[in-house]
C-alpha cells in the first residue's frame, strides 16, 4: 500500500519537495520499539528543517518516559545524515509538547495499526475523547 508523491509531507520543513520525500523514505525504515511501524507514518516526526548549517529534527515518542527515546533519535539523525551531507551538525530534539495522538498517524499508518492490532486507534481515540476518559 504505497502513497502517492502527491500526498502532503506531515511534518514541518524548509527542505524542498524531493528532499522532503526522501527524508521520509528514510524514515520509514525505521520503526518505534513498541509499535511495529516506522516513525513517519506514526506521526513521530514533527520537524525536519536547516538552520544554518545544522539539520534540526524535532520529534516525539508515543509515550514519555520510553526508555528507547535516545536510541530512536540516533537512528532517526543517521538515516538523515545522508540525505542532508551538507549538514555539519544534527541535533535530534525529542519534545512532547504538542504531545503525541493517533490523529499525526498517516493514512498508510492507520492501516498498518489496523491490520496488525485488529482496530482503528483514531477511531477508539475519538470515542474515548468524546466520552471524556
Amino acid at each position: 500500500m504505497a502513497e502517492s508523491l502527491s500526498d502532503e509531507i506531515n511534518f514541518k520543513t524548509n527542505l524542498d519537495q524531493e528532499r522532503a520525500r526522501k527524508v521520509v523514505d528514510a524514515l520509514r525504515n525505521i520503526y518505534d520499539p513498541e509499535i511495529p511501524i516506522d516513525v513517519y507514518d506514526l506521526g513521530l516526526i514533527y520537524e525536519v528543517s536547516m538552520e544554518g548549517d545544522k539539520l534540526v529534527i524535532r520529534m516525539t515518542l508515543t509515550a514519555v518516559g520510553c526508555p528507547l527515546s535516545q536510541d530512536l533519535g540516533y537512528s532517526v539523525g543517521g538515516a538523515l545524515q545522508s540525505i542532508v551531507p551538507e549538514a555539519k551538525d544534527i541535533d535530534v530534539e525529542v519534545v512532547f509538547d504538542p504531545p503525541w495522538t493517533p490523529l499525526r498517524m498517516t493514512k498508510m499508518g492507520r492501516e498498518m495499526f489496523k491490520a496488525i492490532y485488529g482496530y482503528d486507534i483514531v477511531e477508539q481515540w475519538l470515542q474515548q475523547q468524546s466520552q471524556g476518559q
